[in-house]
């Protein structure tokens, strides 16, 4: 149990079987069997994840888990089910273009009085697969390794990925550090095939590309 956790912790639920999906939900075992064989007698006794899905709380207990444990299970399905129905109804969000990626980030970073990395991981379409904060820190900014961004990048499963944050002074302009952290991240990317299309910097008096702003210094 404590090795799933772990498991879990390290390389994302996503990871795990449906077993040890059902392991850690149940945390403990019934009638004298581990957790883990109660998890698997659940799965065959209901049909499988999906038939387990159609059952509600009564039914589930009724299966030998006990109704404190048929009712975390059915909330569970009913989470999940309640996201999927969010993410169908939402409207598809692509990022093609530096200024989409400023109109997402804007309202989200813009006032904050604490910096905070957000990593847009993307479809082959440019289509958001995911965003994540990968790092929250004060007034002055917060250190960022590079494995910080491959790494969830890498787990969502990213085609290409875009890097926003913001600057609480209210100045986008992005700093030395900003611009080297930049760099490193781009080369390391382009290893792993998922690349950096952007660096985006926004603040209460505008927005910055980095990549752009890197490439023109460059020439």
């Amino acid at each position: 149990m404590v090795d799933l956790r772990e498991h879990a912790l390290a390389f994302g639920v996503q990871s795990l079987a449906d077993v040890d999906l059902l392991t850690l939900l149940l945390g403990t075992g019934c009638a004298g069997e581990s957790v883990a064989l109660s998890a698997l007698a659940l799965l065959e006794r209901s049909g499988g994840l999906q038939g387990m899905a159609r059952l509600g709380p009564h039914a589930l207990a009724r299966r030998g888990i006990g109704p404190a444990k048929a009712t975390r299970i059915a909330a569970a399905v009913e989470l999940g089910r309640r996201a999927l129905l969010c993410s169908l109804a939402e409207e598809r969000k692509v990022f093609d273009c530096f200024e989409r990626v400023v109109d997402w980030a804007k309202p989200r970073l813009a006032t904050l009085e604490h910096e905070e990395v957000w990593l847009l991981s993307l479809d082959g379409k440019y289509g958001l697969k995911s965003a994540r904060r990968i790092a929250q820190g004060g007034l002055h900014g917060c250190a960022l390794l590079t494995r910080d961004v491959l790494s969830p990048a890498l787990r969502d499963g990213a085609s290409a990925m875009i890097l926003v944050h913001n600057h609480p002074s209210g100045d986008p302009s992005p700093s030395v550090e900003d611009i080297a952290m930049t760099r490193a991240v781009r080369a390391a990317a382009e290893l792993v095939g998922v690349p950096l299309l952007d660096h985006v910097v926004v603040a209460r008096t505008g927005a910055r590309s980095l990549c752009e702003a890197d490439s023109a210094s460059a020439a």
